[in-house]
């Protein structure tokens, strides 16, 4: 066979070679090509007595086939004699196969003394004198295989085994640590832990089992590990039966306890399905890695908590992230709900329940809050709870709400939320948890909004732990610039509800009364929507784009029907507000304030999906750290020495933000690529910041590393060969990237257009542009002026098919027909000009003016 694997003009020592295992992998080393020493004491499995006749059948069996063999007869706790009889013979070694063994199988309860010895000396004492013996030979030819024979029952424990699991298991970690000390000189090292027909299972196992589990079922695999071609090492392998797999180790995530809190009995007893659960399971492969959670945790400081609230374990904590999606009809139902167009001829009030409304439907910047909470709601009704957050809805009430909208909410959206627990606050008694959500849109990923829920929490403060920041907004000592007086209705909970809050307290007369209220209560945040709406109606004339953000104090409740009266003061570009409920002369929202916007602030164009496919995937193409590579590519191609002195492939993991570098000085003239490139000898994990100042001899690494700021794994000495980082990372560092080209802004910024967002609507109407350019018969057919308000991004368009037929950005001094809809529709009626119908009737376009002129829209028909 032109592709079997031979072992021509290698030398193998097998211990236990007489019988069983041994004898077999003696055997199939022999038949391909292999000088086997055929090393058998010749006693019993127990231990006793000792004859050459085990070992010389072996080797005439070998000679007998052609092959080359010569028996030695010593124990291997004369580990020297045995290597000496392989250099003796042939001048060399490159295998051993450390496989002698016995038993003393008996319960530990009736073991003895000698029991133990015995097997110590055999396994564990016998595999490191053969072992050390060979070392030194192996180190001086650059070359070596050595595998050790574990076992099951030093894996997962054997009754009457003490002893032999002991050895077994011994092996498997003294193994793991030659790999690691024999690599760098080519000796690879593993182990296996066979299960077959031998002398000494057949006292264990049925015979049937015994016969049918052949010891040439284990052969392969040893034999392949012995192979030059093979470079697995420091590995561990089940075999048996036709069986072969690799064993790792794996750990749970386990829990962290911060210091410098006392770490009780009773925490660990509270903390057992965290530390026992193997659901988000690890598999560290060396000391460094399994060594990584308790560097990390050293220099950790404990935050405090008790038994309702554990601060290190929920503060910071990132929600799983979620989704949801909005249109009118939920922005309209939220505006009824929170008190909107109680007068429906009220134009200013319309906007927000009337999705055709002339001047456009107006989100009531308030609802940015409800997407974030019911996002909350869902995961608690899930039982979705953050960590370290032992309380039940009976402690809690919403203590303040913080809404900032980073841009108007547009009419309909795809939301993504991220949340997070963002601070935790002792205040004595109780104590607040602030909890962040920040919606993105889906399609930009831009920010919409963000909230900060704060959560005030009965009973479950005096930890000692920090008090928070005082966020009392007191009003002025003046009569207030505006009040509005605005009585709700008696049903306002049920109909606030339908926006997502299912708390039966607003709803459910029994469950009130249980908690001690005459009757359902209205939502906080309902109170919260009236008082936003009276802002933008006395200080930014109805126009809640304006609208930037409000943060408030929940002081009382509102029952449905009372009268809300929001006294407003003018503070700069802030509102600071203060609501009571008339009837009861009860302040219900304090320590309150809106901050406004001097202008309406522009939303970001969706992108197309050509240049979305296009994107350059690659990550820290110009940052500063890819400069430092880039220098050391430029040092490495100067200094090809380094290759044969470093000799080792180094991963570098970078974070905040994330790369990937490979520098290889270990093949060919070396090489410094982006991303994981092949199989790294060690692997370096740290942020941007700590790797620049790292290679700016700014910071230590040693530091770094004992601080839990920068993890290595694989090979950890070999780190230490990267001293000349340092000669060229500062260089790397201060050098200036290439000066890109300015593209043109798309957009027109600070040129004074009637449209602040791109989308396609551009694109469209400079197309239709040239159209009319090329086709003026078409204006002409038309023979009226057309404008355009596009909105979700907004912006307006002027077709004139009366004069000189020309298409501009803005607004027309009079036009014959006007046409509302969003950016989105406008691109499926260039698609099908007979849509206009469609979207006409499912309230999607708004049409002004001159009805009839609809019907001559087909010069928008494929314009791209």
């Amino acid at each position: 066979m032109g592709n079997e694997l031979r072992f021509d003009g290698k030398v193998a020592i097998v211990t236990g070679a007489g019988n069983g295992l041994g004898r077999s992998h003696a055997l199939l080393l022999a038949s391909r090509g292999a000088k086997v020493v055929i090393n058998d004491l010749g006693g019993s499995s127990t231990g006793g007595g000792r004859a050459s006749e085990a070992a010389d059948k072996v080797v005439a069996e070998i000679k007998a086939a052609g092959g080359e063999a010569v028996a030695n007869y010593d124990s291997v706790e004369d580990g020297t004699k045995i290597v000496q009889t392989a250099l003796d013979t042939w001048k060399r070694l490159d295998i051993v196969i450390n496989n002698a063994g016995i038993l003393r199988d008996t319960s530990f309860q009736k073991m003895t003394e000698q029991d133990w010895e015995l097997i110590y000396r055999v396994h564990l004492l016998g595999a490191f004198r053969v072992t050390q013996a060979a070392w030194p030979h192996l180190r001086d030819q650059g070359y070596g295989r050595l595998l050790f024979t574990a076992s099951a029952a030093g894996i997962y424990g054997n009754f009457g085994q003490a002893n032999y699991s002991m050895a077994k298991l011994g092996l498997v970690g003294f193994a793991n640590t030659l790999a690691i000390e024999g690599r760098k000189k080519n000796i690879l090292v593993n182990a296996i832990a066979p299960i077959a027909g031998s002398r000494m299972t057949e006292t264990v196992l049925p015979k049937e089992v015994v016969d049918a589990l052949r010891p040439e079922y284990v052969s392969p695999l040893a034999a392949w590990l012995c192979h030059e071609e093979c470079q697995e090492t420091g590995s561990l392998f089940e075999v048996g039966g036709g069986f072969m797999a690799k064993l790792r180790w794996e750990r749970t995530r386990g829990k962290v306890f911060k210091l410098g809190r006392a770490i009780t009995p009773e925490a660990v007893q509270k903390s057992w399905e965290s530390i026992t659960d193997f659901t988000e399971a690890t598999h560290p492969t060396d000391v460094a890695a399994g060594m990584q959670p308790v560097m990390d945790n050293l220099t950790s400081q404990s935050k405090g908590g008790n038994e309702f609230i554990d601060v290190d374990a929920a503060l910071g904590y990132q929600f799983p992230e979620t989704t949801s999606s909005y249109d009118e009809r939920d922005l309209s139902l939220y505006a009824l709900g929170v008190g909107a167009a109680q007068d429906p001829l009220d134009t200013k009030e319309l906007q927000y329940v009337y999705e055709l409304h002339g001047e456009g439907f107006r989100p009531l910047p308030t609802y940015g809050v409800i997407p974030a909470l019911n996002s909350v709601l869902k995961m608690s009704a899930e039982g979705k709870q953050a960590p370290g957050l032992n309380y039940g809805l009976d402690r809690v009430l919403h203590g303040e709400q913080y809404t900032e909208l980073l841009r108007p909410l547009p009419p309909k959206a795809s939301l993504r939320h991220k949340g997070r627990i963002k601070d935790i606050f002792d205040k004595g008694k109780n104590a607040l948890v602030v909890t962040e959500v920040t919606s993105y849109d889906a399609q930009t990923g831009e920010p919409l909004v963000r909230n900060e829920i704060t959560t005030f929490v009965r009973g479950a403060g005096g930890w000692g732990g920090e008090r928070g920041p005082v966020t009392d907004i007191p009003p002025p000592e003046r009569a207030p610039d505006a009040v509005i007086t605005e009585k709700t209705h008696e049903n306002q909970a049920l109909l606030y509800r339908l926006s997502g809050d299912w708390n039966p307290l607003h709803a459910d007369p029994e469950f009130a009364r249980n908690f001690g209220f005459q009757k359902p209560i209205l939502h906080g945040l309902c109170t919260f929507g009236y008082v936003g709406r009276h802002v933008i109606k006395a200080f930014a004339n109805g126009d809640p784009r304006l609208f930037k953000s409000i943060r408030v104090r929940f002081a009382d409740t509102v029952l449905p029907g009372e009268t809300l009266r929001t006294e407003m003061w003018k503070d700069g570009e802030r509102v600071i507000i203060r609501c009571k409920v008339v009837e009861r002369d009860k302040v219900v929202i304090s320590n309150a304030a809106v901050e406004l916007h001097k202008e309406v602030p522009s939303a970001q164009a969706k992108p197309a999906a050509s240049a979305q496919a296009s994107a350059p995937a690659a990550a820290g193409g110009g940052s500063a750290s890819a400069r430092v590579f880039e220098a050391i590519r430029a040092y490495v191609a100067q200094h090809p020495e380094l290759v044969a002195k470093v000799a080792n492939v180094y991963l570098f993991k970078l974070t905040q933000p994330d790369s990937t570098w490979t520098l290889d000085l270990k093949n060919g003239a070396g090489a410094v690529q982006q991303g994981a490139q092949g199989k790294a000898d060690c692997s370096l994990e740290l942020t941007d910041a700590d790797f620049l100042a790292m290679t700016s001899g700014k910071a230590d690494p040693q530091k770094l590393y004992f601080g839990g700021k920068l993890k290595i794994t694989g090979n950890v000495m070999a780190s230490q060969k990267l001293g000349f980082l340092g000669k060229v990372g500062s260089a790397g560092e201060g050098s200036a990237p290439a000066k890109a080209s300015a593209a043109p802004a798309s957009g027109n910024e600070g040129s004074g257009s009637s449209h602040v967002g791109n989308g396609r609507a551009s694109a469209l109407f400079t197309a239709l542009q040239e159209r009319l350019a090329q086709k003026p018969e078409l204006a002409r057919e038309l023979g009226a002026v057309i404008q355009f308000h596009i909105t979700d991004p907004e912006g307006f368009w002027v077709v004139d098919g009366k004069g000189t037929p020309s298409v501009r950005d803005g607004k027309a001094d009079k036009a014959d027909l006007a046409l509302r809809l969003s950016d989105e529709d406008l691109a499926a009626l260039v698609q099908d000009p007979q849509a206009v119908q469609r979207l006409y009737q499912h309230g999607k376009l708004r049409v002004d003016g001159d009805i009839r002129l609809a019907s001559r829209l087909g010069f928008l028909k494929q314009l791209i």
